[in-house]
């Protein structure tokens, strides 16, 4: 069995998610969650980053389209919020172009839309990785 990547840091995330979802339960729009995290990360001195920007290079060129990751969290793990009734594979898809453009390992893609917060471990080992 191998170690979980970052296992300290996901936790620590993992648990200002339950204690948002604990106080607000579901029901309510993604950026409610997510100002709600902003809060919590600030007062417990998580370093985070709300909607970070990352831009697609192909070949030689950056593409117009921009890539918005909810948070990236200690500088190296996207969160990726959601309120929806269930994680499905596009979710999972788009967690994974995160990793993809902006060269981190972890993905944890969360959802508050259910009565229990379900969450997702989602992990790359980079060939992907871009260079700018």
């Amino acid at each position: 069995m191998t170690d979980l990547i970052y296992k300290e840091e996901a936790y620590q995330i993992i648990g200002k998610c339950m204690e948002v979802h604990n106080n607000l339960g579901a029901g309510f729009l993604e950026i409610v969650y997510k100002d709600a995290l902003e809060y919590e990360f600030k007062k417990a001195e998580i370093p985070f980053e709300r909607e970070k920007l990352y831009e697609v290079r192909y070949k030689n060129i950056i593409l117009p389209h921009r890539f918005y990751a909810d948070f990236v969290v200690f500088d190296k793990i996207i969160l990726e919020i959601k309120a929806v009734s269930a994680i499905n594979d596009e979710f999972i898809a788009q967690s994974i172009n995160y990793l993809k453009v902006s060269g981190n390992k972890l993905a944890l893609l969360v959802n508050f839309g259910e009565m229990r917060l379900n969450y997702k471990r989602i992990v790359l080992e980079h060939k992907f990785k871009q260079e700018y």
